[in-house]
């Protein structure tokens, strides 16, 4: 790649997009200085660019599934890497959500506009799981750039379905992790949350599924949506297997601008400790939301609580009045925050110590201005609105809404002083039915409600795990385990309680 400097039309289009109002003499100064400056280009091209280490060779590259091989849709490709010798993961397979960088793998993030693009980097996670013994056989399915609480998105269809009623939806965006988890076709998933996306379709679907506390795990090598609502964390049939897992990806690697103070644990001694003693807060306002929440699902959760209870634990009911607008913060930064970052940003942006993937921002940067119409219906809305917000109000309300963040997050730790836990149902529904057309005004409607309880905790970061709880009608429920910041081990421990005493 070489840098050439611009001509008069393009420094004439970007000074008025500034209002700088140049002259066509101070253009023509202005011109001269611009190309003498870039000149400094050719020497950063002189170097080759900075690549996460890929330690585990891979035969081939595997293929895209169909028909028999791909029974409910949750697989994008199927492939074989298999990881170390020995290790906590040893025989476990693993299948890596499509927007995970994998080498040597193809990645479309569930979108026609990456076709083609093949990384040249393992994430962090994908090293650190292979360094524990597993075997990844494959990228799971996602909606389009994982933006889509309802999973209609994804490209190529057919879409994940529902393993428990295929004329239901599965959950999103880690609608294909869950699916592949809950049919047995791998013993754990690596998922992704920015505002519900692990935990969601862990309720849907049925499967344990865990966002750890913010900055807990390296979002290094994964497609961004917006940094400060990025996680990455694990996927399974037990909250054992979700512990296992964190234990080998948590961490911090020093290339995640996300990772700060961060505080590991041991995941697993203290997973079969007694509850005695353990307080648990049912959260009132995620309970009997008007015009959303299903009532089997509040008492089914509720019950869940009380086998908490039988385990040793105390439950009362605690109340959080600022959840009821979590949802509202969260659109708010994820509409100017993921249009900065994920679109106009080409998935990286700037203003960040860490690692860069160039490959992926080359390769997206071009391909999403020469095919934006590709861009699904739920990423062009939130552009539309993200860049009108930031251009017309000088980005008021994504400053504002991160501000009052802050007050959530300080909402949710106050509870947290008088209790260990916070519950409530992980959605307020059962999976919903698949639309009947994919219409705009039908396909965000599916996107965005079912986030309600799940997208305040991504704003917070507070560690958040979805567990099944039940079924009703022949569709999962899923309650939701809120716990203090670095205290992921008292939610996992409390959800394989839950687990063992409810089996």
């Amino acid at each position: 790649m070489s840098v050439k400097p611009p001509g008069p039309s393009t420094l004439k289009a970007i000074s008025d997009e500034y209002g700088f109002d140049l002259s066509p003499q101070e253009l023509v100064e202005y011109e001269a200085a611009v190309a003498a400056g870039l000149g400094i280009y050719a020497r950063i091209d002189e170097y080759a660019d900075e690549l996460l280490p890929v330690k585990y060779p891979r035969a081939s590259v595997g293929y895209r599934p169909v028909g028999e091989e791909n029974p409910n849709n949750g697989w994008a490709w199927k492939c074989s890497i298999p990881g170390a010798d020995s290790g906590p993961l040893a025989g476990c397979t693993v299948g890596i959500k499509d927007n995970v960088l994998v080498a040597g793998i193809p990645m479309l993030n569930g979108s026609p506009i990456l076709e083609g693009y093949v990384p040249r980097e393992d994430a962090t996670v994908v090293t650190r799981l292979l360094d524990a013994g597993a075997h990844i056989i494959g990228k799971t399915a996602v909606p389009a750039f994982c933006f889509d609480g309802g999973g209609c998105t994804g490209y190529p269809e057919p879409q994940p379905e529902n393993p428990h009623n295929p004329d239901h939806m599965a959950g999103s965006s880690s609608n294909g992790s869950a699916v592949v988890v809950v049919t047995g076709e791998v013993d754990m998933a690596l998922g992704g949350d920015q505002g519900g996306s692990i935990r969601m379709p862990s309720s849907w679907s049925g499967c344990y599924g865990l966002k750890p506390t913010k900055g807990l795990v390296p979002y290094t090598g994964i497609f961004p949506i917006e940094r400060t609502l990025d996680h990455t964390g694990p996927m399974a049939r037990s909250a054992e297997d979700c512990a296992r897992m964190l234990q080998v990806i948590a961490g911090p690697d020093g290339l995640d601008p996300r990772q700060y103070d961060v505080r590991t644990d041991d995941y697993l001694t203290s997973l079969g400790d007694s509850l005695s003693g353990l307080r648990v807060g049912l959260l009132r306002e995620g309970f009997a939301i008007p015009d959303m929440s299903e009532a089997d699902v509040d008492d089914g959760v509720r019950q869940a609580a009380s086998v908490l209870e039988k385990a040793g634990a105390s439950v009362s009911e605690v109340s959080v009045p600022m959840h009821a607008d979590g949802l509202v913060l969260w659109v708010a930064i994820a509409n100017e925050g993921a249009t900065e970052l994920m679109v106009w940003g080409d998935a990286y942006g700037t203003n960040a110590r860490g690692h860069y993937s160039t490959d992926l921002i080359d390769f997206f940067g071009r391909a999403r201005r020469a095919r934006g119409r590709d861009f699904s219906q739920t990423v062009k809305a939130t552009v539309l609105a993200g860049h009108y917000m930031s251009t017309c109000y000088n980005r008021h309300y994504y400053a504002k809404a991160q501000n009052l963040g802050r007050r959530l997050q300080a909402g949710y730790d106050e509870a947290l002083r008088d209790v260990d836990l916070l519950v409530l149902p992980t959605t307020p529904m059962k999976a919903m039915r698949k639309p009947a057309d994919r219409s705009l005004p039908t396909i965000m409607a599916s996107a965005l409600g079912n986030l309600y309880n799940t997208a305040p905790f991504d704003v917070t970061g507070h560690p958040a795990m979805s567990v099944p709880a039940g079924m009703s009608d022949g569709l999962p429920i899923g309650m939701m385990l809120i716990g203090r910041h670095w205290e992921d081990a008292t939610v996992l421990r409390a959800a394989h309680a839950f687990q063992m005493k409810a089996s």
